[in-house]
């Protein structure tokens, strides 16, 4: 029964091997390369997920610590910006013009993201500060 199973384990990794003799990449691997291939969806979804991932911790350790007003709320909206302008500019290295440019990558999921910004951080305020 064990050689069964890794008989089967050889040929999945086998059936994985690209054309170029490498392991086909998984899906968290694919985040991290530049020469991975993209559609618009797909770029958008990491994006929007990665801005919603750094609005939690944002909203919650704003909360934790007791900051006040809206400067912070600008401090967020940059910190945000730049780690998905660093990602997918530094990381990815990606044609922003075949992603509709700066303007809609920088745009995606940042509604979303500052009200879940806003949630957390009034939220975690409002219950351990009174």
């Amino acid at each position: 029964m064990k050689e069964r199973k890794s008989a089967k384990l050889i040929s999945q990794q086998q059936q994985q091997l690209h054309q170029n003799g490498h392991l086909s990449p998984s899906k968290f691997a694919k985040l991290f390369d530049p020469e991975a291939s993209w559609d618009k969806d797909q770029l958008g979804d990491v994006l929007h997920w990665i801005r919603q991932v750094v609005a939690l911790v944002c909203g919650l350790l704003w909360g934790a610590i007791p900051l006040v007003g809206g400067m912070w709320l600008l401090v967020f909206l940059a910190i945000s910006s730049g780690i998905i302008y660093g990602y997918y500019a530094m990381v990815l290295k990606i044609d922003e013009e075949e992603f509709g440019g700066h303007g809609a990558l920088l745009q995606e999921g940042l509604f979303v993201s500052i009200m879940l910004f806003l949630l957390a951080w009034t939220l975690v305020y409002s219950l351990t500060h009174f």
